[in-house]
């Protein structure tokens, strides 16, 4: 029986503010070499729409299904044998800036299984705290 058959899955959104230009944080959250810098222990391409992310050395592939230039990418994680499954874990990025402020914000989606709300936010919050110093902001 799959995973996400016996566990529920759960959705973490939190906004963080990120003091850098769009066109500088974009490529450290839709590419492997900018991702690899602040986001987990390695990230490689397979091929130009599918990513190796290893945490505590094991592999978890993911295709970006969804991307837009400056904008947003989305990451799907797949199952065994590289095929898509129902109710997939999934992770999605999203930069928003207000014209107004000039404020960046990036959103972050992370569906998974992973219920604790407290741990989610405090691993998000380093996360994020690591690409801010990266960027410089």
């Amino acid at each position: 029986m799959p995973l996400s058959a016996t566990r529920s899955k759960h959705r973490f959104v939190q906004e963080y503010p990120v003091n850098a230009s769009v066109k500088i944080l974009y490529p450290y959250l839709a590419s492997a070499s900018g991702l690899r810098q602040w986001f987990c222990q390695d990230v490689q391409m397979v091929n130009q729409h599918i990513f190796n992310f290893v945490w505590d050395n094991q592999p978890h592939l993911a295709e970006i299904t969804s991307q837009r230039t400056n904008r947003s990418v989305r990451f799907v994680f797949l199952g065994p044998e590289r095929r898509h499954m129902p109710d997939a874990n999934y992770l999605d990025f999203t930069i928003e800036s207000s014209e107004l402020t000039q404020e960046v914000f990036v959103r972050v989606v992370d569906y998974s299984e992973e219920t604790d709300d407290i741990e989610l936010q405090e691993m998000w919050d380093n996360l994020m705290q690591n690409l801010r110093e990266l960027v410089g902001g």
